[in-house]
């Protein structure tokens, strides 16, 4: 204790992590934030052993992946874990971004906006984590997203061979892509930090969307124990399905490696994806595809404008509607792995509709 004291960056942790003031009411779905910060922090970990193994090189890539697992000690462990890991992740910060619709969270405009941020720049940095085991689906989801830049106007092309590094998918694609994938987590744990930060300034929300409540108890050891409880739960799902399925959540062509020759029957994308992917192929024209894909993500910025007032809400209408949004976000999820044919396609276009109206609902 006398350490803290003396320390002034210890001394702000413990005010502001130990002694900070939490609404007494608030329950185990808050969890789900220091959660994505212990994910955050395995993944950034695993990673840096994974990389002192892996080469970015088309020639070496995916044996590389085979020489992780089959001989470095406990590789096949920190492989299996990692790749899941992203699942994990995304399952955290879907229940987070869901629980922030629920009680209007949005009205911290500071803290959501950081926080979309954090979001988007994680699914940019999944998906330059997928390409680099170099299988099938790797190769040719890298060729198909890239290729959706060439949709813009005059630009296009020019952006897509400066993503490439040449005239396709290559050697020099593959080495931007994981140093970006190895650099990136560290921008978002900054990102984190600031999400922390505006977080303690405008204080965190509450079921009954009272932020200037006086009720407020020590974060520590009231939710320091709630969190712990839910991570024990998480971790012990986690390793569960890491043992018993751990290629449940990869692709079977992701076993083969990458042949530009030979394309997939079926090209998708992560689980976690697949509502974009939906969104994205729901729309006949490929511009209008990437234009939607795009604002099915970026969206969620502007509700911070919403007249939707968190302390005044008496009545809390976004409750009603937020379920049929669920619905409507789970059977984009599903349409994602259905193939481009009637009557997926006229479905997925009604579906996309009823997504950005849910939207337009809560702005307007």
């Amino acid at each position: 204790m006398k350490l803290i004291k003396k320390n002034p960056i210890l001394n702000t942790l413990s005010r502001t992590i130990i002694d900070l003031p939490a609404p007494s009411n608030i329950t185990n779905i808050w969890n789900f934030g220091s959660l994505l910060g212990i994910c955050l922090g395995i993944q950034l970990i695993r990673g840096i052993f994974l990389a002192i193994h892996y080469s970015s090189d088309v020639s070496l890539a995916f044996n590389c992946i085979s020489h992780i697992i089959r001989d470095v000690d406990a590789g096949w462990f920190i492989r299996i874990t990692h790749a899941n890991g992203a699942s994990l992740f995304f399952i955290a910060i879907y229940l987070h971004l869901g629980r922030n619709l629920y009680f209007n969270s949005f009205s911290l405009s500071r803290t959501w906006i950081v926080g979309v941020a954090i979001f988007l720049i994680s699914i940019i940095t999944a998906f330059l984590g997928y390409v680099l085991p170099w299988g099938q689906i790797s190769f040719w989801g890298a060729t198909v997203i890239t290729n959706l830049l060439s949709a813009i106007p005059y630009l296009g092309q020019l952006l897509v061979e400066w993503v490439w590094g040449g005239f396709s998918v290559n050697n020099a694609t593959l080495r931007r892509f994981f140093s970006l994938h190895y650099l990136i987590p560290f921008v978002i744990c900054l990102l984190v930090i600031i999400h922390l930060i505006f977080l303690h300034e405008e204080k965190s929300s509450n079921p009954l969307g009272i932020q200037s409540s006086s009720d407020k108890i020590p974060f520590q050891p009231y939710f320091t124990m709630k969190d712990l409880l839910s991570l024990i739960l998480f971790l012990f799902l986690f390793i569960l399905i890491n043992i018993q399925l751990p290629f449940l959540l990869i692709d079977p062509e992701n076993f083969l490696p990458a042949n530009p020759i030979r394309t997939p029957v079926h090209i998708q994308p992560e689980w976690y994806f697949l509502f974009a992917y939906a969104i994205l192929r729901s729309v006949p024209n490929k511009l209008g595809g990437v234009i939607a894909l795009a604002i099915s993500i970026v969206i969620l910025f502007p509700l911070v404008f919403s007249k939707i007032n968190i302390q005044l809400n008496k009545i809390k209408p976004i409750h009603i509607s937020f379920w049929p949004f669920i619905v409507v976000f789970l059977f984009l999820t599903w349409l994602g792995i259905k193939p481009v044919e009637h009557p997926y396609i006229e479905v997925g276009g009604i579906i996309t509709c009823l997504y950005f109206s849910w939207f337009i609902f809560l702005i307007a």
